[in-house]
């Protein structure tokens, strides 16, 4: 990998849909399933679905910002989940699964800021934006069963019901982003 590439994390629900989406995002080089911004030190699956963690579940991407901007990631961030469901995406609910961008510069922090700002102002959603913006923090991987999770078992029901159309509405609506 090169040393231009860049990190952003994101949290929005499952990090399997999450992931199932962004590993076919052209100029992102590498996805990885895992939790961050809890207190427990190196936090297993089962810890941080207790609630009592504080991780958030979250896919860390690294990218070529020279093939995909922040600001593009970050729009097919929202398309996929709800940015405005408190510690909720469908079914799944809890702290774990809240919206959040977890940056590695102040730049992309910016980025996320003025795109929240204009998608309040916007109108776009009829709820306001629950999404947090904060420096990445005690990030773990998740437990390898987690990683390419959706690639590895598309037919699980999971996959079939709430990934696969995520996949999906990202192919139709960013078709010039697949890779």
């Amino acid at each position: 990998m090169s040393d231009s590439l860049q990190t952003l994390t994101l949290g929005g629900g499952c990090f399997w849909c999450t992931e199932a989406v962004f590993v076919q995002v052209r100029g992102v080089e590498d996805v990885e399933s895992g939790y961050c911004n809890g207190q427990t030190l190196q936090p297993s699956y089962e810890q941080v679905c207790s609630g009592r963690t504080g991780h958030n579940e979250v896919v860390r991407l690294r990218f070529d910002p020279a093939q995909i901007s922040v600001r593009e990631i970050l729009e097919i961030f929202f398309l996929i989940h709800d940015p405005t469901t408190l510690n909720r995406q469908g079914h799944d609910s809890g702290t774990q699964y809240r919206s959040g961008i977890y940056v590695s510069t102040p730049e992309q922090a910016q980025v996320a800021k003025d795109l929240l700002r204009e998608m309040a102002q916007s109108g776009v959603y009829d709820r306001p934006l629950v999404t947090e913006v904060l420096p990445l923090a005690n990030y773990w991987p998740a437990e390898d069963y987690h990683q390419d999770f959706f690639a590895n078992n598309p037919q699980q029901g999971y996959c079939m019901a709430v990934a696969a159309p995520k996949v999906a509405k990202f192919r139709k609506t960013f078709a010039r982003l697949v890779k």
